[in-house]
């Protein structure tokens, strides 16, 4: 029986070959964040922020563009990750890209973004679920997320069970120490 969030709206969900993450640049991450979130003591704190992120550049190669995020997708794909994608019609409406492991039992969910315009339909949650099932099935019992502080993504970890890491993985706290690091048992 399919769920009434995924009935919303006729989205098809696959796993996409590595050579269509160039469709990335059909996605808007364009938002307006009026709460984001801290580690404060090693409790997770939530604070007020006015932040309007707007969407990836499509020029240049700094951190908020295209360009960037393409090579950091790829990295991850040529580390033996997957893209899992969510269409409507022929638009890439959400993407995520999964790595089955970065340690002996614990893969990564490396980037989930879906599309201004689509969120809170589900999106984000069946992408993540099929995240899970694709490290479940590589052998994988827990999942990392390294999520972006806004209230957004955080609340959206935290509602799928996520809690904060035990322990952070030092590569990917060095990489990204702003970010809140969340671990789900499988």
């Amino acid at each position: 029986m399919q769920n009434k969030e995924a009935r919303a709206i006729p989205v098809r969900f696959t796993r996409m070959q590595h050579g269509e993450i160039e469709r990335l640049a059909e996605l808007d991450r364009s938002e307006h964040i009026t709460h984001a979130y801290k580690i404060r003591h090693g409790v997770l704190t939530r604070i007020r922020v006015n932040w309007d992120i707007p969407n990836w550049s499509s020029e240049g190669e700094g951190e908020h563009s295209l360009s960037q995020q393409l090579a950091f997708c790829r990295s991850h794909l040529e580390q033996g990750g997957v893209l899992l994608g969510a269409f409507k019609e022929d638009l890439l409406v959400g993407v995520a890209v999964v790595r089955p492991k970065i340690q002996e039992d614990m893969a990564q969910l490396a980037f989930l973004h879906v599309s201004q315009g689509f969120r809170r339909q589900g999106i984000a949650k069946r992408l993540f679920q099929q995240a899970c099932e694709f490290a479940r099935s590589a052998g994988a019992c827990r999942i990392y997320v390294s999520a972006t502080p806004s209230g957004s993504a955080v609340d959206f970890y935290l509602s799928q069970g996520c809690r904060l890491a035990e322990t952070v993985d030092p590569d990917l706290y060095a990489l990204e120490p702003e970010d809140i690091h969340l671990t789900l048992d499988l």
